[in-house]
C-alpha cells in the first residue's frame, strides 16, 4: 500500500541550504525528505484510490491561489516531540487553509496534532543538537512565492520523491 504526502516545497538555493544545515544536525533523515512545509502528513493508500487522490488534489489547486511564504527564526515543538523547524510566519493562513482543503474527500484524515506550518530542520538528534538547531538558524529569513504543492510518495528505500505537481489556480 503506497503511502503519500502532499506539501510545499521549499526552493532553491533555500532548501539545500536547510537541508545541509539538517544533516549537519545529525537528523538521520535530512538526506531522505526534500525541505517542504507538510500539507498532509505520511497517510497510506489503497493502489486504486490514488486517481480519485490526484483528481481531489487538482479540485483543491483550481480553487486555490498563489501566496507569498516568509520564513523567518525558529521553533520548536519540545517538549512534546523532539523538533526543531523554521518558523512559517508570512502566508501561514494560506498553508492553514490549503491543508483543510487537501485534508477532506479521499485524504480526510486525523491528525495525530493540530496543523502547524513549519520547515523542521531537526528531529530525533540530541539535546545539544536541538539546542544548536535553535540558535543556529534563529536569524534565518527568506520569502518566495507558493504557487504549486507537490504529491509525494515514499519509495522503498525510505526516500520520499515528488511524483506530482499541482499548480495553485489552475496556472
Amino acid at each position: 500500500m503506497p503511502t503519500i504526502g502532499v506539501s510545499i516545497a521549499i526552493p532553491s538555493p533555500h532548501a539545500e541550504m536547510l537541508q545541509a544545515k539538517r544533516a549537519s544536525f545529525g537528523d538521520p533523515l535530512a538526506e531522505s525528505i526534500p525541505t517542504h512545509v507538510t500539507l498532509l502528513p505520511p497517510t497510506e493508500v489503497e493502489d486504486d484510490e490514488l486517481a480519485a487522490v490526484a483528481e481531489h488534489l487538482e479540485d483543491v489547486a483550481a480553487k486555490g491561489r498563489s501566496f507569498p511564504m516568509v520564513l523567518r527564526g525558529t521553533g520548536s515543538f519540545r517538549p512534546i516531540s523532539p523538533v526543531v523547524f523554521v518558523q512559517v510566519s508570512g502566508g501561514l493562513a494560506d498553508c492553514e487553509l490549503l491543508e483543510k482543503s487537501v485534508r477532506r474527500g479521499p485524504l480526510k484524515r486525523k491528525l495525530d496534532f493540530y496543523y502547524h506550518p513549519h520547515v523542521t530542520v531537526a528531529h530525533h538528534v540530541s539535546d545539544d543538537n536541538l539546542d544548536r538547531a535553535f540558535r543556529e538558524l534563529a536569524g534565518f529569513e527568506c520569502t518566495f512565492d507558493v504557487s504549486e504543492f507537490h504529491l509525494y510518495e515514499h519509495g522503498a528505500d525510505g526516500v520520499w520523491r515528488p511524483v506530482r505537481s499541482f499548480a495553485l489556480g489552475g496556472a
